[in-house]
């Protein structure tokens, strides 16, 4: 008897009693904070300004999220290899070919193309955000993407925009506004460019664009935005639960004649669908491989043209950060991408939101001190955090009359 089996979506109203889901969450809050932190501490106080190499480094290491994973669901889970990969290959199949026989690798590394591009952008310009904008207002602004992400699936889906929704994006709008240009004032700037002659870190502790750091963190967060309302229209499986509970998922091909495709469907070992975030994760670590394999011609591109010269970490306090920052990049990836099968995008996103809290709490303690917490940020992140509260309670509102429970 074949073990594929029919995929019944779990409620997300059972996460609170998920506690394994609860500790992926709180691992993917720190993975992120750490990513955060360390970027701006290798190119701020360590003084290794190198935005690219280090979006290559840790973008590339996105690669070892599925290996790692296919190796806790075989010695953990023991589940066979052959049958995560024909789960594997069925899903991707009935999700980009439907009508073909063979598993549909032009179409495949089509998608996957497309998605490193959409992370690539945004990387880019949120690793060179760092190192010129304080870090809090960088997660700040960078943690609207999920507004930018509500807005373009409204469009995408023709789906009709809610009273409630709207006040809650333009909420936290003026949110983020509070929080970035709050406590802006006419002599900042001067007082950015003097420090302590104490401390020889201190010069570089302070943001040196904060306009165009902010700037390129809206682009960021704004291409992210994007690219999570494009995973989830075209790249998502049908057992993605916000996909699922909307009702607006369709295969990438149009759909043909399922007896074209039984022969994927007699494999008899087989884990379809797959164990929740194995997909997703592959996705995710071949996009991690086409970052490693096409994306270091530009590095030697911008030595020679000196836009940035390539140079090795100079000590092994930078090599060690960077592996930190890495490290962060993989689990808060890996972590994000479990919680968005398990919880969907929406939820997600709003745990997200406590980045900002915590990032403010580690500069008061790492950073500038008592100064990174103002009125105007407390303020900010406290309505950001309100609105994110909005679209959640109605999120889950709204799904309870489903019988879901």
């Amino acid at each position: 008897m074949s073990s594929i089996s029919t995929y019944v979506s779990p409620s997300v109203a059972s996460m609170g009693g998920n506690v394994k889901a609860i500790v992926v969450f709180v691992f993917m809050l720190v993975g992120f904070v750490v990513e955060s932190e360390l970027t701006q501490y290798v190119q701020t106080s360590l003084e290794y300004r190198h935005p690219y190499f280090l979006f290559w480094v840790v973008h590339s290491s996105f690669a070892i999220i599925f290996p790692l994973h296919l190796l806790y669901l075989t010695l953990i889970k023991k589940y066979s290899t052959e049958s995560l990969r024909n789960g594997l290959s069925i899903a991707i199949t009935n999700h980009l070919a439907p009508a073909s026989t063979s598993f549909p690798q032009a179409r495949f590394l089509a998608l996957i193309s497309i998605m490193t591009i959409g992370l690539t952008a945004p990387g880019l310009m949120w690793f060179a955000a760092v190192s010129l904008a304080p870090i809090a207002d960088v997660t700040a602004i960078w943690n609207t993407n999920a507004f930018f992400a509500y807005l373009i699936t409204v469009k995408l889906f023709g789906m009709k925009f809610e009273t409630r929704k709207l006040i809650a994006v333009l909420m936290a709008t003026v949110g983020v506004l509070i929080m970035v240009y709050g406590d802006s004032s006419p002599d900042e700037s001067a007082g950015e460019e003097s420090s302590p002659a104490g401390s020889s870190d201190a010069p570089e502790h302070h943001p040196t664009a904060p306009l165009l750091g902010n700037l390129l963190t809206l682009g960021a967060s704004l291409g992210y935005g994007a690219y999570q309302a494009l995973y989830k229209r075209y790249a998502a499986l049908p057992d993605d639960p916000e996909v699922i509970a909307e009702g607006h998922y369709q295969p990438l091909a149009a759909d043909g004649d399922e007896e074209s495709n039984q022969l994927l469907q007699h494999k008899e070992d087989a884990s379809s669908p797959p164990p929740f975030g194995l997909h997703p994760n592959l996705m995710t670590s071949a996009v991690g491989l086409a970052t490693l394999v096409v994306f270091w011609f530009p590095i030697p591109v911008l030595h020679f043209t000196g836009i940035e010269p390539f140079a090795l970490p100079h000590s092994w306090r930078i090599v060690i950060s960077i592996c930190g920052i890495a490290a962060g990049g993989v689990v808060f990836n890996s972590a994000l991408m479990i919680l968005l099968a398990e919880w969907g995008a929406i939820i997600t996103s709003v745990g997200n939101l406590l980045t900002i809290i915590l990032v403010m709490v580690s500069d008061v303690f790492f950073g500038a001190g008592i100064q990174a917490l103002t009125i105007w940020s407390v303020l900010g992140s406290s309505i950001i955090s309100v609105s994110f509260g909005v679209l959640a309670l109605g999120y889950v509102t709204q799904r309870r009359p489903t019988g879901s429970v």
